[in-house]
């Protein structure tokens, strides 16, 4: 699950990119202060912080300016109604990825966004862990295909099948999963984890040759091509 914050004074600007957010399967937290932005952006690992410049506490050059100074790699897309070259370029001096001016198009937020991460995950040499056996993931398009047949998933069954595919060939536990997918400490009353797992069996393994999810009996779960349940 990718992890946002959004830093915004304007209440109905924030709730609108929020929302748009979250329907995607983004994990997006919210502040209007600078000085609050710059505290969650140093205790959390945010994959995209969207921000303002114009802010109560320090503006958003000055939040972009300490970010990079604490050396935090965070894509950073400024969203600003200050849309001159002269701010521009500022923004991106100050260690900003993207510039985008007020009003925008949210179609056009998601694409830099999703753009920014494309890049960034072919940087890290990890693009191709989006493929494994007859398993495809296209994370830009959230389409997902299993032996070339499309397979149509919710967005929290396309994030949970993602984390597995990351840690293929690898044990994670409920407990790994729940905060990665669902960014929540896991409780043993409740059962959310192996309800979507068996969502998922029956959309990527019921109607194939081979299993590639499986239960590690005490541990968890793993995506492997080749495995028995034990």
């Amino acid at each position: 699950m990718i992890k946002c914050l959004l830093v915004e004074d304007d209440a109905r600007v924030a709730s609108f990119v929020a929302e748009g957010l979250t329907d995607k399967g983004f994990q997006v937290d919210r502040v209007a202060d600078g000085f609050e932005a710059v505290n969650l952006i140093s205790k959390n690992e945010y994959d995209v912080v969207i921000l303002d410049i114009m802010l109560p506490g320090i503006d958003g050059f000055e939040v972009c300016k300490v970010t990079r100074k604490r050396n935090i790699a965070s894509i950073i897309i400024i969203l600003s109604a200050l849309g001159d070259p002269e701010e521009k370029v500022k923004g991106l001096e100050a260690g900003a990825d993207d510039f985008m001016s007020k009003p925008f198009h949210f179609k056009e937020l998601l694409a830099r966004i999703n753009a920014h991460i494309r890049r960034k995950q072919l940087e890290q040499g990890i693009f191709e862990a989006d493929k494994y056996a007859d398993l495809e993931i296209n994370v830009e398009q959230n389409i997902v295909k299993r032996a070339g047949k499309e397979i149509i998933l919710t967005p929290r069954e396309f994030n949970l099948l993602l984390f597995l595919l990351r840690n293929r060939e690898k044990v994670v536990s409920r407990v790994e999963i729940a905060q990665a997918v669902w960014d929540i400490h896991f409780s043993s009353n409740t059962n959310v984890v192996d309800v979507y797992i068996n969502y998922l069996r029956n959309k990527i393994d019921k109607d194939f040759s081979f299993k590639l999810i499986h239960t590690i009996k005490g541990r968890g779960y793993m995506l492997a091509q080749k495995s028995d349940e034990s």
